[in-house]
């Protein structure tokens, strides 16, 4: 039933920016949704499976963000730039994709456990979200390990300039994370990136 979990994970989104996750009643995600409560039980089992459904989408709409910054230009050091705007835009946008790249979960945030939880669920794309969700450190990974892989193409690399390029697509990620701690002032997160991706091998 993905129409119904999309419309259910869409209910629960705008329910958060009004209140508390405290304060959301799954009998109101599933009128909001128009489904029935049983629907929402069926496919999530309880609020706390919600929750990590929702982490989960918004984490992997994040990393699809990621696959598209990185498909915006033919420069790297464009590539990148546009990886970390988005990175610090996003997390601007979304107080969930906030929390999840800082580790910072505020009250009104659902704050799920990070290591999976055990899953009887019928549904995949709920045993999926009851699996391990991902760490601020494995965001670092994730982004920086996609990047190498875009722009190291497939041809024949040395481990030396392979290196050279995990590095400098960490310190993006890193200076992006940095910039949603502590938001940079005029010429904002693209001036930075560029301005240290400037000597570095990309």
């Amino acid at each position: 039933m993905p129409a119904a979990r999309e419309s259910l994970l869409d209910a629960a989104y705008t329910a958060l920016a009004r209140r508390p996750w405290s304060a959301v009643r799954m009998v109101d995600v599933a009128a909001a949704a128009g489904v029935s409560r049983q629907t929402l039980y069926n496919e999530f089992g309880s609020k706390e499976g919600l929750a990590r459904a929702l982490v989960r989408r918004e984490a992997d709409g994040y990393l699809a963000g990621v696959e598209r910054a990185l498909a915006t230009h033919s420069d790297a050091r464009e590539r990148l730039t546009a990886t970390a705007e988005w990175t610090a835009a996003t997390a601007k946008d979304n107080a969930l994709v906030r929390a999840m790249l800082t580790g910072c979960w505020s009250e009104r945030l659902p704050s799920p456990t990070l290591s999976a939880v055990p899953s009887s669920s019928a549904v995949p794309a709920q045993r999926r979200a009851d699996g391990p969700l991902p760490s601020p450190g494995d965001f670092v990974a994730l982004v920086r390990d996609r990047a190498v892989a875009v722009l190291s193409g497939p041809g024949a690399h040395n481990k030396s300039d392979l290196a050279d390029l995990a590095r400098s697509c960490e310190l993006t990620v890193r200076i992006a994370l940095s910039c949603v701690a502590a938001p940079p002032g005029e010429g904002g997160v693209a001036e930075l990136v560029r301005g240290a991706l400037h000597r570095q091998p990309v």
